[in-house]
């Protein structure tokens, strides 16, 4: 909306020139969401509050997280309301990326936010029912994933880090593909989303990992350089992921150990749907699960427990999953827990950005 308003002043005074640079929209975007989330952060914690919107714990979960019961959810709502105001602000709304990745977000969101409400109405850690939920999120990402398929020029090929030449054609196998990628990461993010401040952490990480991609990928010269595919018009993906930044760090300074909310599903089926669709977007889909990597693992457990429990007659490989709490349940701290995978998350995310000049 300011783009759209201000850079046209250019011609008049020269200063406004700075916005038709996507780096300087980034910034001041990450910027916005970031004031947006601090600020309303105590007003949104006040009004769940007053109207009794508190999280409910699941009693198979840990001991120790009983006492979290009652702390004030649907913190995703303040994330989203951030990121949705700053991208409308800071990007070019005649770019129709913006509106895939927005709408799509949104979407996923809401999803979430069904989820919550349920739990809240039946005052019990039970929502959607798993087949339900799924089934909704395939419709989602199958409705997000054709319209990315057919936009002009879209290119389909898969495009594998590590290999300069390695691209092969997926044609109408993109959208099934795409649908995994958007569900997938939707999913994992959920499931990492155990204690206070671990889903969020890597979250910005990752958001901001794709910030740098959707730019490195809108770029033509850079992009041939390192020798990546060229998307025109995927840098203002890079302001949205900005957005997505300034929004979690905002909301993070909540939602740090202890939590005074939560994001609920409402903020990590977003979140996820965010990442998965930016790295489609991009171009970039596959190194989703090495910048992501932490929310692979974390999903990855739960499907080997649940697996290894149903062949092995009720024997489980973790002591409890997702594995935050396998780690929590062998004696260390949940902060312990916390910053150990943050920072585990951040070198997959360097790692990733390595795949960049290693082609």
């Amino acid at each position: 909306m300011l783009y759209h308003f201000l850079y046209p002043l250019r011609e008049y005074f020269i200063a406004f020139n700075v916005f038709r640079y996507i780096t300087f929209r980034t910034i001041y975007a990450m910027l916005t969401a970031l004031a947006i989330s601090y600020l309303l952060g105590p007003v949104f914690i006040r009004f769940v509050k007053r109207i009794q919107i508190r999280q409910f714990i699941r009693e198979e979960g840990p001991a120790s997280h009983q006492k979290k019961a009652g702390t004030p959810t649907m913190g995703g709502m303040l994330i989203l309301f951030s990121i949705t105001v700053s991208t409308l602000l800071w990007t070019d709304l005649t770019n129709p990326y913006i509106w895939i990745i927005l709408c799509g977000t949104l979407g996923f969101g809401a999803i979430g936010l069904i989820d919550d409400i349920l739990k809240t109405i039946r005052h019990e850690n039970k929502g959607l029912g798993a087949r339900e939920k799924f089934a909704i999120q395939i419709i989602a990402g199958l409705i997000i994933t054709w319209i990315i398929y057919s936009m002009p020029g879209y290119d389909t090929k898969l495009h594998v880090p590590f290999f300069k030449n390695l691209a092969p054609e997926l044609s109408w196998m993109f959208i099934p593909f795409a649908t995994l990628v958007i569900v997938g990461a939707s999913n994992a993010v959920n499931l990492t989303d155990g204690l206070d401040g671990l889903a969020i952490g890597p979250g910005i990480i990752a958001a901001a990992t794709y910030t740098i991609l959707s730019y490195v990928s809108s770029h033509a010269k850079i992009a041939s350089y390192l020798q990546v595919a060229h998307m025109p018009g995927c840098g203002e993906i890079a302001i949205f992921c900005g957005a997505l930044v300034g929004a979690s760090v905002g909301f993070l300074w909540y939602n740090a150990y202890p939590a005074q909310i939560f994001m609920g599903d409402v903020g990590s089926l977003s979140i996820g749907s965010s990442l998965g669709i930016a790295a489609i977007i991009t171009k970039h889909e596959l190194l989703l699960v090495l910048v992501c990597g932490l929310f692979v693992v974390e999903a990855l457990s739960v499907i080997i427990q649940v697996g290894y429990f149903k062949i092995s007659n009720g024997k489980r490989i973790f002591r409890m999953a997702p594995l935050h709490h396998h780690f929590e349940l062998k004696g260390w701290a949940e902060p312990k827990v916390i910053v150990r995978f943050w920072i585990i998350s951040a070198i997959l995310a360097l790692l990733s950005l390595s795949t960049l000049k290693l082609r």
